[in-house]
């Protein structure tokens, strides 16, 4: 295969923003094709990949389309499954947005088919993997330095979300990154994990819970602490401290210039995920581009996806238990361990 030629499915804002990265900064791969269920979605995403490109709205027909290699889903995440089956029955290599599915039974069945169909064709987008930040940190732990990591304190905030969002999306939309990121930082898996209501934010308007604290352990017995917060009001504000056996590694914000201005010291805060990330994507996509030129998968697979999902499930069970919830995966098939 000398070029990826792609049909992306689900135009919405994260997928014509991959529209844009791949026609104009990712090596060896193009789009071909795009589809949303909505003609005129599908018409702005054919804008932005330029004359040619074929529209559809049946992303059956997208996907099977002769001209088409490989296949980007962006839609809603409970669409996912949909696309990501057609293109392992097609044997084209998929990468997904995550999460892979938004349940596990959904996740399982990925998981299955891709195991029937005998190739490696699933990526998920799970791009902290390739976040500068995190790679650095893993690459320090990794090096033995520090000693084993014992505790780790994360927060997740944001500065407010949509009316829509609910508290189960704090888990399955939030600190899903945090779920699939972490257990790879640390080389471990998810063994138990509880959530914690503390008082809820005033500024909330319906029934949402927020903050809420997760407390995730692994087999391995260390104990993640996350703080997700999604109406904090400051900013976007992603931390991970790591501490070890001999030491502490810590994740800062990305850096901004230190500002002394009318009595006070300052320094700038990121407004959203997609400033503090976009970087973390152009060099995922084109991992995932080079993977599959070579017939390879890289990253989060689709069992990290399914993972994932069981992990979320549990968290979610917490919510409302209250109790801590085993994360049961069964273990790892063979085809999927490295």
């Amino acid at each position: 295969m000398e070029n990826l030629n792609i049909a992306l499915i689900g135009c919405g804002m994260i997928g014509r923003e991959h529209i844009e990265r791949i026609q104009n900064r990712i090596r060896g791969a193009q789009i071909v094709a795009v589809c949303d269920v909505f003609e005129e979605g599908a018409k702005k995403g054919a804008e932005i990949a330029g004359a040619g490109t074929k529209v559809y709205t049946d992303f059956n027909e997208a996907i099977n389309d002769p001209d088409v290699n490989a296949v980007v889903v962006t839609t809603p995440g409970q669409f996912h499954k949909g696309p990501v089956l057609a293109a392992i029955k097609a044997g084209k290599p998929v990468f997904s947005e995550k999460p892979l599915a938004n349940t596990a039974a959904d996740g399982k069945e990925i998981v299955e088919a891709e195991m029937a169909g005998g190739k490696h064709l699933v990526q998920v987008g799970f791009m902290r993997r390739y976040d500068r930040g995190y790679r650095q940190v893993k690459e320090l732990i990794d090096s033995g330095k520090f000693g084993a990591p014992m505790v780790i304190k994360c927060t997740h905030r944001a500065d407010g979300v949509a009316d829509d969002y609910t508290t189960a999306m704090a888990v399955t939309d939030t600190a899903i990154h945090e779920i699939d990121v972490l257990p790879w930082l640390v080389n471990d898996e998810w063994d138990e994990v509880q959530c914690i209501m503390p008082k809820t934010n005033s500024k909330v308007k319906n029934a949402l819970k927020d903050p809420q604290i997760m407390i995730m352990k692994t087999k391995g017995g260390i104990i993640n602490m996350l703080e997700v917060n999604v109406n904090c009001g400051f900013g976007y504000d992603i931390n991970c401290e790591v501490v070890c056996e001999n030491g502490v590694v810590n994740l800062p914000c990305p850096s901004f210039p230190t500002v002394r201005y009318a009595n006070e010291v300052s320094t700038k805060i990121e407004d959203n995920w997609i400033l503090r990330f976009i970087d973390s994507y152009d060099v995922e996509i084109q991992d995932w581009v080079d993977h599959a030129l070579k017939g390879e998968t890289g990253g989060s697979s689709a069992w990290d996806g399914y993972v994932a999902s069981i992990t979320a499930d549990a968290l979610v069970k917490s919510q409302t238990s209250g109790v801590p919830e085993k994360v049961v995966t069964g273990g790892t098939p063979n085809f999927y361990k490295k």
